[in-house]
């Protein structure tokens, strides 16, 4: 069955426009109600099943938090309402609280203009595809509203932060601190800006917080995991010891050393899985995607840690790490999986697991990752018609071959579609930085030729 509203995060879009309109997301409200009524599991006869709503900072979340709390409590549905909170958050307190689903309002690192709806299992997870097919095929069917009796009631969660800080607290060992360390942490204005501060203050960090002052429309404006200049300026100015970006809802880390160098997922992800090799608690090996840099391949392969890539999504990372029974995984972004420490990406908890790296082995950024070399990556996005086929051109096939046999295994070539905009992705990465850029344009431009002439 084809999606039409579902990708591989949830639904998303521009406000004002389909999907994210308050009329469809009552809707889909109330076709996730009525999957979760259908779907009772372990629940009595006569208990509703419950669901959490939070949401980042977004103007338009109090709009689509008062539609989706409409269409579920017209299912039957009870609602838990946390107001701004990280997307990890909903997935661990719904898991704590031993509810049927958590429901994310929030469009990540996009700008306040977008949102958009993200779901979670009863288990802290992403839904299944099986479900969110479910819920897709009930939304062309009309609100019937249950009878008075059996409506949904809703409430506010007072303490859904203070349970997270703990939650995240718990995540760091207890032998351990960061006394001693000022922390630059960027909120990016989003979810974690009364979160991120207080996890590393009372852990025992000087905190220098920026980026917390949300006011509807400053989310990830110049700031947080995908602008890391702000980061890496108060990094030197405040002359702290590193720094943390995340981004709106909390799921993307960036870090900082204290000359402001910016260190990526990929590169976070290494010192983590180096760390715990030498300590002797790592599982299975690490997942990362097409797009996690060729030097960190090489790095884990030094360390002999097996590496396996993914397609790009963090969907995808947990699915392999999830068939392997690993526990370590991400993407450059700063999506990063670790999956005993939580089920979903975290990039607060991501952090903690660095700076317990850093605490135990008394290093520094740098030096961890003194023996990583990043290659040069080239990123060229080609617009094209939505019904051009990649596949289906020879002459983009020669070009890659061609590029290939330059490269002679120093590098990669890697082409794809994006899955939110009519764009193809050529990405190439090798040794050479001008030899990297040169090829990168030159497969771009037969690229342009050939969607032209489709």
């Amino acid at each position: 069955m084809g999606r039409r509203y579902f990708g591989t995060d949830g639904v998303r879009g521009r406000v004002g426009e389909s999907p994210i309109t308050p009329e469809f997301v009552m809707r889909l409200g109330y076709a996730a109600g009525q999957v979760l009524v259908a779907d009772r599991g372990s629940l009595p006869p006569n208990q509703h099943p419950t669901v959490l709503i939070g949401k980042d900072t977004r103007i338009s979340g109090y709009m689509l938090e008062a539609a989706l709390e409409a269409g579920f409590t017209a299912a039957g549905v009870n609602v838990l309402m946390t107001g701004p909170m990280p997307t990890p958050a909903v997935a661990y307190l719904t898991r704590a609280l031993r509810l049927q689903a958590g429901v994310v309002i929030s469009a990540s690192h996009n700008p306040f203009e977008d949102n958009g709806i993200k779901f979670f299992s009863a288990n802290g997870q992403k839904l299944p595809d099986s479900v969110e097919e479910a819920i897709e095929a009930r939304l062309d069917y009309p609100i019937v509203t249950v009878e008075a009796r059996q409506l949904g009631r809703a409430r506010r969660m007072e303490d859904a932060a203070a349970r997270y800080i703990e939650f995240c607290k718990s995540t760091y060992p207890n032998h351990l601190d960061l006394r001693g360390m000022r922390i630059v942490v960027d909120c990016a204005h989003g979810a974690t800006y009364h979160i991120a501060p207080h996890v590393l203050h009372e852990l025992g960090a000087e905190v220098i917080a920026i980026g917390n002052e949300p006011n509807g429309f400053n989310i990830n404006d110049k700031c947080g995991a995908t602008y890391t200049k702000a980061l890496s300026e108060a990094v030197r100015t405040h002359r702290a010891d590193l720094g943390i970006a995340l981004d709106g809802d909390g799921d993307r880390l960036m870090m900082a050393d204290a000359q402001g160098r910016i260190y990526d997922g990929d590169q976070l992800v290494y010192v983590i899985a180096r760390h715990r090799i030498q300590s002797g608690y790592m599982k299975g090996g690490v997942v990362g995607t097409l797009m996690t840099n060729l030097g960190t391949e090489h790095a884990l392969g030094r360390a002999q840690v097996p590496f396996e890539r993914a397609k790009v999504g963090d969907r995808y990372v947990m699915e392999r790490l999830l068939a392997n029974g690993w526990t370590l995984g991400g993407e450059t972004s700063g999506h990063i999986l670790c999956l005993d420490k939580h089920t979903t990406g975290d990039g607060i908890v991501s952090a903690l697991q660095v700076l317990r790296a850093l605490r135990e082995t008394g290093e520094t950024l740098d030096a961890v990752t003194a023996d990583l070399e990043t290659y040069p990556q080239v990123m060229i996005n080609v617009p094209i018609a939505k019904s051009f086929k990649l596949e289906s051109s020879a002459a983009v096939g020669a070009s890659v071959a061609q590029a290939e046999q330059i490269l002679n295994g120093t590098g990669r070539v890697v082409l794809r579609a994006s899955g939110t905009e009519p764009l193809i992705r050529v990405m190439v990465e090798g040794r050479d930085a001008d030899q990297v850029r040169q090829t990168a344009e030159t497969i771009a431009e037969v690229v342009r030729q050939a969607a032209t002439l489709a």
